[in-house]
């Protein structure tokens, strides 16, 4: 495997998308103090790839820009750069001052640019553009975090909830492991059992799984061996249905089929999708009929097939609830309900 293949860009987007406001309070703070967050901000994907539209520039870039409002009611556009490449770059501070005034000519609104810089090179720290000619200036700063410094504050990050602190760490240990994909392997199956042991939400459990997932590249047999070990401690900490491992196969099995529907024929597709998704329904039954034997003793066929026949929504209270049995008779009084 060589740097390309790590995923950084998607898992990046994606969590400064979802989690917007503890992005900027984890790395921003004093912008994320100016803000209104009773009025939510609004992604603006789309005006973005207008202004970027016919860039030259073709490496591997993350850009997110957020329109917000200040406390003092002042509408402001937030540019977010995130570059996870490039060791140096003499046009960076260029293409930041490029965009930012991009977006105050169409939109004619003040620009707050940010710059994430998740490269090895500890010296390259872009934070400015301008020029002084003939008695013209112009200047630019950007504030600019770099990630690798987060190295020497690893402990911090590893007690630290914000979900950004787990994305730091997925970044650092993926850039690290470049040449070691076992070392990689071992270091993304810490970090995702951390996820279940930090005490976060079950979404937020599911969301960062999917970001240190995509973020972390490996070859098929290491991933293979991964899930085993993701199961295995599922099951021996007796998850909550749905776990994080079972929702993204459950996706997967959809998104494979409607895939295959594409070369196959959308019928076949979308059949071969849902059948994938009832195979992985009957293995979560499965499961969690393993995990109540596991807690309450043998359970007989007859609240088998009770269990088997809940829908998805009822397995779900389930699982959520059989953590407080003690003993089959409660089991058997909660099938009551259905």
């Amino acid at each position: 495997m060589t740097e390309i293949t790590a995923n950084y860009d998607e898992p990046w987007k994606e969590a400064i998308g979802e989690y917007f406001d503890r992005f900027l309070h984890f790395f921003f703070p004093d912008v994320y103090n100016l803000i209104n967050w009773l009025k939510p901000p609004i992604s603006l994907d789309k005006e973005l790839q207008k202004i970027t539209a016919d860039s030259q520039d073709n490496k591997r870039l993350v850009d997110k820009l957020f329109q917000v409002w200040l406390k003092d009611d002042r509408e402001v556009w937030i540019l977010i750069h995130v570059e996870v490449q490039s060791q140096y770059d003499i046009d960076f501070g260029q293409r930041m001052f490029i965009y930012h005034y991009r977006i105050f000519d169409l939109y004619r609104k003040p620009v707050i640019s940010l710059a994430i810089l998740g490269d090895e090179s500890k010296t390259w720290r872009p934070s400015n553009y301008g020029y002084d000619l003939g008695g013209c200036q112009l200047n630019l700063n950007f504030p600019t975090i770099k990630l690798l410094d987060y190295q020497e504050k690893w402990e911090e990050l590893e007690t630290n909830l914000n979900p950004f602190a787990m994305m730091i760490m997925a970044h650092l240990k993926t850039k690290a492991t470049t040449s070691n994909l076992t070392e990689r392997e071992q270091w993304k199956w810490l970090l995702i059992r951390s996820l279940y042991e930090k005490g976060y939400s079950k979404l937020e459990v599911v969301k960062l799984f999917k970001f240190i997932d995509a973020m972390m590249t490996l070859p098929p047999l290491l991933q293979q061996n991964l899930n085993t070990k993701i199961i295995k401690y599922e099951e021996e900490k007796i998850m909550p249905l749905v776990s994080p491992f079972e929702q993204m196969a459950k996706e997967e099995g959809l998104q494979q089929g409607l895939q295959q529907g594409l070369q196959q024929g959308l019928q076949q597709g979308i059949e071969e999708g849902l059948q994938q998704l009832q195979e992985r329904i009957d293995r979560e039954k499965e499961l969690i009929i393993r995990q109540l034997t596991k807690k309450l003793g043998t359970i007989n066929s007859d609240l088998q097939r009770q269990i088997k026949a809940l829908n998805i929504d009822d397995l779900e209270t389930l699982a959520e609830d059989f953590l407080d049995f003690n003993s089959i008779d409660d089991l058997q009084q909660w099938l009551t309900k259905f």
